[in-house]
């Protein structure tokens, strides 16, 4: 049988997967602007004939008008009909309305509130069951570093207020965590008051943990990771005219150095690699980060590894693979995350890395759910706090009734650290020499594009990244650069032409 392409639009944003000839005018998970979609076609089996648009859905307020072409403007919120979108009668959604299903969302990070946030949108009348491990309300933890550099107070970290989940009727639960998964009862067990729920719905968000290596001393006194509000409030304590050092030189480990600069004694980073973050940065954009980090007062050692830390009860130091010691007060570890997919294995959910999820962000069980750190969609975990949101704005949609996808975040970086904006993306490092490499420094800012077979095919722009959004584009719809290839043209050249593709 053969097959077929749908035409699909994929925005570049949130990674929503819009059906219909055009995109919309607006993403309705993230909010993303038109010309921020791109097409997205897949290949289809034709099982079943595909039906023409007979139904039509506001994309603000989820009304579906049927005939066979869109009403001039939503009964119900007057929005234009431009911004409705064809639906299949085949694949009509039914929402929730006058359905008084169970969903309950573990996990009280950014994903479980999104999901929440999005089920009660698109559902008034489903019974949602919040179950978070801290004690403390949902907060920003993407905000942590700020509250350790003392940018914000802590009243400014929690996502929403008390009376938000009451006025939302929202049954939150904290300070207790998931410590079964019965799939055939369709119920949870919580670990504190041995309870078990039962739900209709399940989405998982609990998450990942930090991971710390197995070396001798982790568990002393004035040893930490970085994840909690409680881990932050033990830094700032500890960290007090200390020798802080912190192992690890991702992003999360350098604005944690950034943060206790202020009132360290010292603050040294060590990185086992030669330069910092090599999977987002080329060696010489790293050498400005690290111009720029050292600037601050922060010591750096790159190319370094940790053997053990050193101490009795309190650490005192960190023993170096070549012998060295540097004396600490304090050891931070930022050595990446793993997903806290162990119930799920338990309980029989297919699980790699994460748990494996569909476009759906369905998991083996129908009616069980995955978002955020803990999720693996095709082959990926993001392990970032943008697609943690997203996913679980994605995921609520799909529990409330309302069938939505999710169709994969672009691999690209757009970051800020320490203050210095950093962009990267595709294969920013050439593999021999039929890539073509054209790079400029000019004062705090660094540009660095790689060309392979007439194509732009990776890009690091540091200091400046206004125009992230033209690279991303003309990478994605592999965008002809030959005639300026030929000539070798200038970065100015180059800026010309990517602003075409806008």
């Amino acid at each position: 049988m053969n097959e077929y392409k749908s035409i699909a639009w994929r925005c570049t944003v949130c990674g929503y997967i819009h059906r219909g000839e055009k995109p919309p005018n607006e993403c309705p998970v993230c909010g993303a602007p038109k010309k921020l979609f791109e097409s997205f076609n897949e290949k289809i089996k034709p099982d079943l004939p595909a039906a023409q648009p007979n139904s039509w859905r506001c994309l603000v307020c989820t009304h579906v008008h049927t005939g066979d072409t869109p009403p001039d403007k939503c009964p119900v919120c007057d929005t234009p009909g431009k911004s409705f979108e064809p639906v299949n009668k085949q694949d009509e959604i039914k929402l929730s309305k006058g359905k008084k299903e169970k969903i309950i969302i573990a996990g009280g990070g950014i994903a479980g509130i999104a999901a929440a946030e999005s089920i009660r949108e698109y559902s008034g009348d489903a019974e949602i069951l919040l179950i978070s491990k801290e004690k403390h309300l949902p907060y920003y933890r993407l905000n942590l570093t700020r509250w350790l550099a003392d940018e914000i107070g802590e009243d400014a970290l929690p996502i929403h207020q008390e009376g938000w989940y009451e006025e939302n009727r929202i049954n939150l639960v904290m300070g207790d965590e998931l410590s079964k998964i019965s799939m055939d009862q369709k119920e949870v067990t919580l670990l504190n008051d041995d309870v078990a729920y039962s739900f209709d719905k399940l989405i998982l968000a609990t998450g990942s943990h930090p991971f710390v290596p197995p070396l001798t001393g982790v568990n002393m006194e004035g040893v930490t990771t970085l994840r909690t509000l409680d881990d932050a409030r033990y830094i700032r304590t500890n960290a007090k005219n200390a020798e802080v050092i912190v192992i690890g030189g991702g992003v999360l480990g350098l604005e944690a150095a950034g943060a206790l600069i202020n009132y360290a004694k010292q603050v040294t980073v060590l990185e086992n690699f030669d330069y910092l973050m090599p999977r987002q940065l080329s060696r010489k954009a790293a050498l400005m980060l690290g111009e720029t980090i050292t600037g601050k007062g922060i010591k750096l050692r790159v190319n370094v590894s940790a053997k053990e830390l050193t101490g009795d009860e309190r650490v005192s130091g960190v023993l170096l693979d070549g012998g060295e010691i540097l004396p600490a007060d304090l050891v931070i570890f930022s050595t990446g995350i793993r997903a806290n997919s162990y119930l799920a294995r338990a309980a029989g959910l297919q699980v790699n890395q994460g748990i494996l999820v569909n476009d759906y962000l369905q998991t083996s069980h129908p009616d069980i759910y995955a978002a955020g750190d803990l999720a693996e969609h095709r082959g990926m975990s993001y392990g970032l706090w943008g697609a943690a949101q997203f996913q679980g704005s994605i995921a609520g949609m799909n529990a409330a009734g309302l069938k939505t996808e999710f169709g994969g975040i672009p691999r690209s970086n757009s970051l800020k650290v320490l203050g210095v904006n950093l962009f990267s993306i595709g294969k920013f490092e050439p593999d021999d020499g039929s890539y073509i490499l054209i790079e400029q420094e000019k004062d705090d800012s660094y540009e660095r594009f790689v060309f392979h077979d007439t194509h732009l095919v990776g890009a690091i722009l540091y200091g400046d990244t206004s125009r992230s959004a033209d690279v991303k584009r003309a990478i994605e719809t592999t965008r002809d650069f030959s005639k300026i290839l030929q000539t070798r043209a200038d970065i100015s050249v180059i800026w010309e032409m990517l602003s075409e593709t806008g």
